[in-house]
């Protein structure tokens, strides 16, 4: 997606007391620009709106523009979605999402097989009279 750990783009707060926030994604070679990220790994459990209102709380602390990035292997409930909702600086990530983007741009993924597909030529069956 263009983002990498090199030149700094990217920063892990760390596990534990991160106050919120996961990592940061600079936009700009400044760092005046961030997407603020929040991820949660959990299987069966979704994400609810308490949640999300306390990573909105989060990023909000921070006197640049926050946007934010919240993603989860579960799903949302319906709440936490509507929360996000008000807010246009926040996107949610769910695990289907998740695996879609992490097969589009090839991250933690690798190439079991390959196939080649065919198709019939009809020049190659064409008269030439």
């Amino acid at each position: 997606m263009g983002y990498a750990y090199e030149n700094d783009k990217i920063e892990l707060t760390g596990k534990g007391k991160d106050g919120g926030i996961d990592g940061i994604i600079y936009e700009d070679a400044l760092g005046l620009s961030k997407i603020y990220t929040q991820a949660k790994k959990y299987t069966d459990i979704p994400i609810e709106r308490q949640e999300i209102q306390k990573f909105i709380g989060a990023i909000s602390g921070y006197k640049t523009i926050s946007k934010g990035i919240f993603v989860t292997t579960s799903k949302f409930t319906n709440g936490a979605k509507e929360e996000a909702n008000k807010h246009t600086n926040i996107r949610l990530i769910d695990g289907k999402e998740l695996l879609d983007l992490m097969i589009k741009f090839k991250v933690g993924v690798s190439v079991k097989e390959t196939y080649e597909i065919l198709e019939i030529d009809q020049n190659f069956f064409d008269d030439e009279d």
